[in-house]
């Protein structure tokens, strides 16, 4: 086990090709073309679209236009879920380039946070990265940053650089003086439900590695048939990881820089 920087900078290249469309109920007269951005897996939707809002709101009327909002396949994308996590969630890389329809009206208020601006999404981002530490180091290593190693943190994921980020990031993926994390920070996602996360050590009480499907055994054992095969498929950052990979290796390589593992669990 252990940190991997190619494997680690890997999942920070990876890059989805996304198509943004006006949407028809927001333009009464001529439609625009779309926009293409390749947008990072890592990133967040708000950081990469004032451009997408200048190229449409010019097409919208005035008096109706209101914030912003993303919508795919009729479900509106929660902006402070990441790019990969969204695409993985609802998309396939079949679906390419992922082909998302942009609102400035009907905000759906009971689905969405607002967005007021990217100090929203550091707020958020910041909270995360601390609810994960005080899971695997109970806070520890994040309280004894100073502050500018956590604005080193966001302006190097705001600005796409790996080298920056991870810099400060590897403090926080080590264990600290101990084995392993005392627990592992991540959230299963399932279609049309809230996420599903529990308390789970990355060590057995004999101090054996416990593997992905261990893990997914303690957070949803109904999706385990008789003979205790899963009967769906995990997906994260595009890929589907051995349910024998050891979870503490997933956490210290796949997480997203908010330091969590976000698993999406899906039919094919």
């Amino acid at each position: 086990m252990g940190e991997n920087r190619e494997i680690q900078k890997g999942v920070w290249e990876g890059r989805i090709p996304v198509a943004f469309h006006l949407s028809e109920d927001d333009t009464e007269n001529e439609h625009p073309d779309p926009v293409y951005l390749m947008l990072p897996r890592i990133s967040y939707f708000p950081l990469h679209t004032e451009k997408i809002n200048k190229h449409f709101i010019k097409f919208v009327n005035d008096e109706q236009a209101e914030e912003m909002w993303l919508e795919y396949d009729n479900q509106p994308l929660k902006w402070h879920y990441p790019v990969g996590l969204l695409f993985d969630l609802y998309c396939s890389e079949n679906s390419l380039p992922w082909n998302i329809t942009v609102h400035f009206k009907d905000f759906p208020e009971e689905e969405l946070l607002h967005c007021i601006s990217k100090d929203a999404i550091e707020s958020h981002f910041m909270s995360t990265v601390k609810e994960a530490d005080s899971l695997k180091h109970r806070g520890q290593v994040i309280n004894s940053m100073q502050k500018r190693d956590h604005k080193q943190l966001w302006t190097g994921l705001l600005h796409d650089k790996f080298d920056q980020f991870w810099s400060v990031n590897r403090k926080l993926m080590e264990s600290n003086g101990e084995e392993t994390f005392k627990y592992i920070p991540y959230r299963l996602y399932m279609l049309d439900r809230h996420y599903v996360t529990n308390l789970f050590r990355p060590m057995t009480d004999e101090g054996r590695p416990q593997v992905l499907r261990q893990l997914l055994m303690s957070a949803v054992p109904q999706l385990f048939n008789e003979d205790e095969e899963f009967q769906k498929h995990v997906r994260i950052h595009g890929t589907e990881p051995s349910l024998d990979t050891p979870i503490f290796w997933l956490s210290e390589n796949f997480s997203f820089p908010d330091n969590f593992l976000h698993l999406c669990i899906s039919e094919t």
